[in-house]
């Protein structure tokens, strides 16, 4: 298929994170992959003539960019099990269209924006630093399947349930992470009953820290002051939407007077299993080099 051809690396690692991560906005697709945002825009537009990908103005956040998700095109290049973020369970979409709504219409669409803004950011840090690198951007319903078998080794029949999981190489460490990304919506206790699931992980492994990131420093303060003295069973750092989240964005809640780099949080890849032992699961690289520009 002509079409086929016309899609470059570049291109198809775009919609391989389409298919797993929902939706992504102009400005995060540029971050991630593009030089400028006019180079960004371009190439969009050509990807949505060629049904590579579909795209709607976004309205939850009044910026008035383009959101895209998979297109046609897309959806035959990269078939995907994550096809509803509102419910893993539910039925494949009959069209890329189908699902394409589902996305538009979740009420969690704020929230996977906000998610996935992280992970565009560590992969835009690592553009701009040789010596770092995303080695992994698990979603939601990735990580809660990679990680049920460990659950239920450890006698739990409820397991971990973040918003995203990534491996973070810089600093010559290498860190996995948990996110939970709170939009400030959630009662403080239904925020830290999340913690409970990581305790049963953490009894089989990996221990990764669970990253808390709030909108605001009052709701961190509350949290700092909630689990102040609580032993947890994994490392837990709070930290603000708006800091970079490489960077000094991290307080310990053991030592919430200093804030650390994400690399510099404490982790551990547990025992030696597929799931969670990042030597032996390697991923693509997500924020390796692109093709250049068209």
């Amino acid at each position: 298929m002509d079409r086929l051809r016309r899609l470059t690396t570049r291109d198809h690692q775009l919609l391989r994170w389409l298919a797993e991560h929902y939706v992504l906005s102009t400005d995060q697709v540029t971050a991630a992959l593009f030089p400028s945002r006019r180079s960004a825009r371009l190439r969009l537009a050509q990807l949505h003539r060629l049904e590579a990908v579909s795209r709607f103005v976004d309205v939850t956040t009044g910026s008035g960019q383009h959101l895209y998700t998979l297109g046609p095109l897309g959806a035959v290049v990269h078939p995907t099990q994550f096809n509803d973020p509102n419910n893993a369970d539910a039925r494949a979409p009959r069209t890329s269209i189908e699902r394409t709504e589902r996305i538009i219409g979740s009420r969690r669409l704020a929230h996977l924006l906000g998610t996935n803004q992280l992970f565009i950011d560590l992969i835009g840090y690592a553009r701009t630093d040789g010596n770092a690198r995303l080695a992994r951007w698990w979603s939601e319903q990735h990580t809660t399947a990679a990680f049920a078998a460990a659950s239920y080794a450890a006698g739990s029949g409820t397991g971990v349930q973040p918003d995203g999981h990534g491996i973070w190489h810089a600093g010559g460490r290498t860190v996995g992470f948990f996110l939970e990304h709170d939009n400030g919506t959630e009662p403080l206790a239904t925020v830290l009953r999340k913690l409970r699931a990581y305790e049963h992980l953490a009894r089989y492994g990996p221990r990764y820290p669970v990253l808390l990131r709030v909108p605001g420093r009052r709701r961190e303060l509350h949290l700092l002051d909630a689990l102040a003295g609580v032993p947890t069973a994994m490392p837990v750092a709070t930290g603000i939407h708006g800091e970079h989240p490489a960077g000094p964005a991290w307080s310990l809640t053991t030592d919430p007077g200093l804030r650390r780099w994400l690399h510099e949080l404490p982790s551990d890849h547990g025992p030696d299993n597929p799931a969670t032992n990042p030597q032996r699961f390697p991923d693509t690289d997500p924020s390796g080099p692109a093709d250049p520009e068209p």
